[in-house]
C-alpha cells in the first residue's frame, strides 16, 4: 500500500467518526428535548426562596420566628439569603434547616435533600457528554512566579477586607429588645398585686436595662446564653410605668428603641377606714391624767384624740369645788405602717368621754368614744419649764427623786416631767417665775414672780406652801 492510499483511508475513517458523533449528539439533544417538554413547568424555586415564600406565608417576621424556634434571627436570615458561611457549621445547619422546614410547614428532609443537591453533595441527573471533533490544542497560559505571586497577594488582602468588614458589621449592629410578659405594651392586673415578672429576650449576653420613674438607678440583669431574661419589679396602685432596653457588654451599644411599658393596678372603691380601740377601756378609772390611747386602724392616715369634761367626781374634804376645767387640746397623731397608733393624753380630775377619729387620704373618717373617769390618789405633780431653762431639786415623800438626783438637774426650755408620791412632793427650782406647776391635774401655773430660786412643798388637799428646804 502506498503512501497516498494510506492517507486517504485514514481520511476515510475521519469521516466515518464525524458522522457518528453527529448522530449521537442528535440523538441527546432529541432525548434533552423530550425530557424539557415532558415537564411543562418552569424549573423549582431555589431553597432560600422557598424558606422566604413559606415565613411571608406564615405572616410572621424574623423576631417573632426567633422567639418561636429558639434559632437567633441573624441565622434565619441566612438560611433565606442562602449565605451559609454566616452559620456555624454543617451540623448545626441541617439542624437549623430540619427545625424551621417543621416551623413553616415544610417537609424537612426534602429541604435537607434540596440543600445537600445546592451545595453540591447530592447526586446529579446524568448528562450525555458529546464528543468534539478534535482541534489544535490551545496553547496554555503560563503564569510566571511573580504574577502568581501577586495574585496570592490579592487574595489574602481580599479575606482580610472582608473578615474585618463583617465585624464591623457584626459590631455595629445594636441589641434587640423583646418583651414577651406581659404580651402587650398596656396590661392590668388584679387591684391586688404588688409585683410583676417581666420576661423577654434580647442579645445573649446582654445588660437588660428597667428604668422606672422616680427611682435614681434602674435595675438591670444580664441575658442568659440563649438571649433570655426576667426582671422582679414592685407594683403600685394606679398606674406604674417601665422603659425596658438593653445595651451590648463588648461594644456599649444600646438597643435603638426602648421597650415603653405600662402596667396598671386598679385602685378599689374608696371606704371608711375601720378602728378599734385597745385602751383605755370604756368607763375605766385612772389615779392621774396621764392617758395613752392605742388601738389599730386600717385605711387611714392619722387619728385625733379630743375630750369633753362630764363632771367632778367629789371634792376633797375642807377645799372648794372646782370650776368645770377647760378640754385639753386636741392630739393628732400618724398612723405606723402595721396600722397602729398611739396617742398620749393628760386629763384633770373629773368624768370625761374621749372622742377617736380615724381618717383617710379620701377624707372619709370613723369615730368611737370612751368614757373615763380621773380621780387622783395621792400627789401627781407635773412640772414645766417655759421661757428659759432652770435648775430643779425633787423630794418625794421626803426622798430626793433618783432621776433628779442629789445634785439637782438642769432643764431646757418646753420640758415637762411627772412626779408622783403618797403624800408631799417638794420641788426646789433655780428660776421660780419660768417654773410652772400643775397638782392632781389643776393648773397652778408659776408660783413665783420673780426668777429667784425658790422651794415650793405640795401635800393636798393643803395649799402649796414655800420652804426654805435646799
Amino acid at each position: 500500500m502506498t503512501t497516498r492510499d494510506q492517507a486517504n483511508r485514514r481520511a476515510a475513517e475521519a469521516r466515518s467518526d464525524a458522522a457518528a458523533r453527529n448522530a449521537t449528539s442528535k440523538d441527546a439533544a432529541r432525548g434533552s428535548g423530550s425530557r424539557a417538554s415532558g415537564s411543562g413547568t418552569a424549573a423549582a424555586a431555589s431553597l432560600p426562596e422557598r424558606l422566604l415564600a413559606a415565613r411571608e406565608r406564615k405572616g410572621v417576621d424574623l423576631f417573632r420566628a426567633e422567639r418561636d424556634t429558639k434559632i437567633r434571627a441573624r441565622y434565619l436570615a441566612a438560611l433565606e439569603r442562602g449565605d451559609y458561611r454566616e452559620l456555624p457549621g454543617a451540623v448545626y445547619t441541617k439542624g437549623f434547616l430540619r427545625n424551621y422546614a417543621l416551623y413553616l410547614g415544610l417537609d424537612p428532609d426534602e429541604i435537607l435533600l434540596q440543600w445537600r443537591r445546592e451545595r453540591g453533595d447530592g447526586s446529579a441527573d446524568p448528562v450525555s457528554v458529546v464528543p468534539r471533533t478534535v482541534t489544535n490544542p490551545r496553547k496554555g497560559i503560563t503564569i510566571s512566579p511573580r504574577v502568581f505571586g501577586g495574585l496570592l497577594l490579592a487574595l489574602v488582602v481580599v479575606v482580610v477586607v472582608g473578615y474585618v468588614g463583617t465585624q464591623l458589621v457584626r459590631f455595629s449592629k445594636p441589641p434587640t429588645i423583646i418583651v414577651t410578659d406581659p404580651a402587650t405594651a398596656v396590661v392590668t392586673v388584679d387591684d391586688s398585686s404588688t409585683a410583676y415578672t417581666l420576661r423577654g429576650t434580647t442579645s445573649p449576653g446582654a445588660t437588660v436595662s428597667v428604668t422606672i420613674p422616680g427611682r435614681d438607678q434602674p435595675i438591670q440583669v444580664t441575658a442568659d446564653g440563649a438571649g433570655n431574661w426576667t426582671v422582679d419589679v414592685e407594683l403600685r396602685r394606679g398606674r406604674n410605668e417601665f422603659s425596658v432596653t438593653a445595651t451590648d457588654p463588648d461594644t456599649g451599644k444600646q438597643a435603638e428603641t426602648p421597650y415603653a411599658l405600662v402596667i396598671n393596678v386598679p385602685i378599689s372603691t374608696t371606704v371608711a377606714p375601720g378602728l378599734t380601740i385597745d385602751q383605755p377601756t370604756n368607763g375605766a378609772t385612772f389615779e392621774n391624767g396621764a392617758i395613752l390611747v392605742q388601738g389599730t386602724t386600717a385605711n387611714a392616715t392619722q387619728v385625733t384624740v379630743s375630750a369633753a369634761f362630764n363632771g367632778a367626781v367629789g371634792t376633797p374634804a375642807g377645799t372648794k369645788a372646782a370650776p368645770s376645767p377647760s378640754p385639753p387640746p386636741s392630739q393628732t397623731a400618724t398612723v405606723a405602717s402595721d396600722g397602729t397608733f398611739n396617742v398620749p393624753f393628760t386629763l384633770t380630775a373629773g368624768k370625761w368621754t374621749l372622742s377617736v377619729a380615724a381618717a383617710g387620704s379620701d377624707g372619709k373618717t370613723t369615730s368611737l368614744t370612751r368614757s373615763v373617769t380621773v380621780a387622783f390618789k395621792g400627789v401627781n405633780l407635773v412640772v414645766a419649764i417655759k421661757g428659759g431653762s432652770s435648775w430643779i431639786k425633787v423630794w418625794e415623800d421626803g426622798v430626793i427623786d433618783p432621776s433628779i438626783g442629789a445634785g439637782g438637774k438642769t432643764i431646757n426650755e418646753g420640758k415637762t416631767l411627772t412626779f408622783t408620791a403618797k403624800s408631799t412632793i417638794e420641788v426646789r427650782t433655780g428660776k421660780s417665775s419660768i417654773t410652772f406647776f400643775t397638782l392632781n391635774g389643776q393648773s397652778l401655773g408659776s408660783l413665783g414672780a420673780s426668777a429667784n430660786p425658790e422651794t415650793w412643798l405640795f401635800a393636798p388637799p393643803a395649799a402649796p406652801k414655800k420652804t426654805f428646804h435646799t
